[in-house]
């Protein structure tokens, strides 16, 4: 029988004062994966999605830059020549970035505006590029220097300046009183360490440039689907072809946004929809990447718990993220 991965993105998190001290996942109400939780242990967090699931399913930490894997997730032009970033909203304020998660949709219609506006100044090295989420995006080029940036959340010093589209960003900055866009996670795409042979066939259901393109870069299939709710009825059918990987990125997100109980409302509505269409389903794991807190909104490489519906032998441990797929599928 083919194995469900749930992964709760971001979803361990620090102790919330409004909850008396207690996390957000021990503060939702999730019957359904309490009920069919059998086996419970523990792995390493990584600090972001796709070095998790790179080590999940290769045993080793991804060898392709952030941007060059989401541009494979949106299906960007990707020639071996060609460089991703990643675009985030920030500000620029006293040499610091200041990344901006709070981008409502009258800014994020903005932002787009003014990239729009700019694109002919970045005309000689062929640009391609899509957004995704709250004036995030990710651009392809030819030829262009990797410059290595900072990477979100937490604020950080703006050690280089991205040259080839410096003027870009201080004119979008000018024209949105200080919000801008910046480059990160900039690279070519490399070939990536072969998968664990039991994977076999996967197909990972996300929303996610980040999981998408992860698993385009180890060969396997990835379907983009943006509303949850709907990524539960797909996944089920999707089962019938093979193992699958569900991800909920929208925990992550609420956590970035730091609001503790719209993320407990979030894990709840995950265990509803779960139960909608997974009560009579024997083989399920659930997977956290990382932490995200609430408070503070950076992501935290903390120990994070693996939960089966079915025994492995996990018995409480804690086990390397690096063998943790083959005892699952063992």
């Amino acid at each position: 029988m083919n194995t469900l991965f749930v992964l709760l993105d971001g979803a361990e998190d620090h102790p919330i004062p409004q909850f008396q001290d207690r996390k957000p996942m021990e503060v939702a109400e999730m019957p359904f994966m309490d009920t069919v939780v059998e086996d419970r242990g523990s792995t390493q967090g990584s600090t972001y999605t796709h070095r998790f699931i790179n080590q999940l399913f290769t045993g080793e930490v991804p060898r392709t830059p952030r941007g060059a894997i989401e541009a494979l997730g949106l299906d960007l032009r990707m020639s071996p020549d060609r460089v991703a970033y990643r675009l985030s909203p920030a500000y620029i304020r006293n040499g610091t970035i200041d990344w901006a998660y709070h981008v409502d949709t009258e800014m994020e219609g903005r932002i787009i505006d003014c990239v729009d506006e700019r694109m002919d100044s970045l005309g000689h090295m062929d640009p391609d590029i899509l957004f995704f989420l709250k004036g995030r995006a990710v651009i392809t080029l030819d030829c262009c220097e990797v410059i290595d940036m900072p990477c979100p959340p937490v604020p950080a010093p703006l050690r280089d300046r991205p040259e080839f589209m410096w003027d870009m960003i201080e004119s979008i900055a000018s024209e949105l009183d200080g919000l801008t866009i910046m480059p990160w996670g900039g690279g070519r795409r490399i070939v990536e360490a072969p998968l664990f042979p039991r994977l076999g066939p996967l197909t990972v259901v996300s929303n996610s440039p980040t999981a998408l393109g992860i698993s385009r870069a180890l060969g396997q299939n990835a379907r983009k689907v943006d509303s949850l709710e709907d990524r539960f009825p797909l996944a089920r059918e999707l089962l019938e072809q093979g193992n699958v990987f569900l991800h909920a990125d929208e925990i992550d997100e609420v956590s970035h946004q730091r609001d503790p109980e719209l993320k407990v409302e979030i894990l709840e509505t995950v265990d509803g929809l779960m139960d909608s269409h997974f009560d009579d389903y024997p083989r399920i794991v659930y997977l956290v990447d990382h932490g995200t807190s609430s408070l503070t909104g950076e992501h935290l490489p903390v120990r994070v718990p693996v939960m089966s519906s079915y025994p492995c032998r996990m018995d409480d441990s804690m086990i390397p993220l690096s063998g943790l797929m083959s005892l699952l599928l063992r």
